[in-house]
Order: structure tokens, then C-alpha cells, then sequence
């Protein structure tokens, strides 16, 4: 009888050595993932209405512009550190990118001379302002909330220099039924 009681105790032992083993390797797993790939983020204002609505939850890719993996492009919704006060991040559209002329005409982006097609501002969402054409800087991009009325953005502190930006919003989960990739 002492065998047995040996036995399972050696194979409840090593059972739960491997159980904390894996446990600990799938925390060790998340936060790599957390730390430098997918990150949850709170959408917190309604600046990005209707693509992103307030208190929404979405995952950033903050993997996809490290190492020169890949190139934020004219539409990315792109998270970064305000420029003002590096504390506090913010989520908005990439409009200009380096070396293009970005001007505001009654609340419509003329981008290079020519009007932006922007389906994705509601026409109510517009403002109506008007801003001198600004070139953007080399490393610098032109950033627009969806919602012009209720966004503060690069019309008001100019073009995000590239070091600041350190994700890209790809996919919203939470509330289930908005569940999904970001377009």
C-alpha cells in the first residue's frame, strides 16, 4: 500500500509541476503578445464616430510599423502618443503622408490639389473650418479624427512626427455585436 501512496503522489506531483509549467509559459506568451504585437486598447471619445465608437474595446497591431515591417498608409487608423503631452494616447486617421500638401476648405480635405474622397465621415460630422495648406514634414503624418466637429487633431497641432505613432487599430471586440476587423 505505501507504493501506491508513493506512486500517486509522485504523479499528482509531476502533473502539477507540468500544469504550472504550462501556466507560466502562456503568461509569459501573453505579455510578449501584450508588450509587442496586439495590444487592448479603450476607445475613449467619440472623435472617430462612426468607425470607433466611445467606450469601445479594439486591439492595435503595434507590431506592424516597428522595424520598417510595414508603412502607415493614407486611411490607417493609427494610435500615438498627443504630441503635447506624451502621457496621453490618441486614435485618429492618417490623412497626410510625408511630402504631401494637406488643406482644409469648409471642413473637406484637399490633399495634393485635389478633394480627398472620405466615405468615412458622416456629412453632419463635418465643421465647416477652413486651414492654410500645410506640407507635411519628412517622418511627420497628417492625422484627422472621422469626426471633425468633436476631434482634436493635426489642424490644431499640426502633422505626428513618425516616432510617436506605435499602432495601428485592426480589430474591435467588444461590444460582441460591433465585433470585428476595422476597415
Amino acid at each position: 500500500m505505501p507504493e501506491d501512496r508513493t506512486s500517486s503522489t509522485k504523479t499528482l506531483l509531476i502533473g502539477t509541476l507540468a500544469w504550472m509549467r504550462d501556466l507560466l509559459l502562456s503568461v509569459v506568451l501573453a505579455i510578449l503578445i501584450i508588450l509587442f504585437i496586439y495590444q487592448p486598447v479603450k476607445v475613449e471619445g467619440t472623435s472617430m464616430m462612426p468607425a470607433l465608437q466611445d467606450q469601445e474595446r479594439i486591439f492595435i497591431n503595434k507590431f506592424i510599423y516597428r522595424f520598417g515591417m510595414g508603412e502607415i498608409n493614407r486611411g490607417d487608423t493609427v494610435v500615438f502618443w498627443y504630441p503635447g503631452d506624451p502621457s496621453k494616447s490618441y486614435i485618429k486617421r492618417a490623412i497626410g503622408l510625408p511630402g504631401d500638401t494637406v488643406e482644409i476648405l469648409d471642413g473637406g480635405v484637399i490633399l495634393n490639389g485635389h478633394a480627398l474622397k472620405e466615405d468615412y465621415v458622416v456629412s453632419n460630422f463635418r465643421d465647416g473650418q477652413t486651414r492654410e495648406p500645410v506640407t507635411v514634414p519628412p517622418d511627420h503624418f497628417y492625422v484627422l479624427g472621422d469626426h471633425r466637429s468633436s476631434s482634436n487633431d493635426s489642424r490644431s497641432w499640426g502633422p505626428v512626427h513618425r516616432r510617436h505613432i506605435y499602432g495601428k487599430a485592426v480589430f474591435v471586440y467588444w461590444p460582441p455585436e460591433k465585433m470585428g476587423l476595422l476597415r
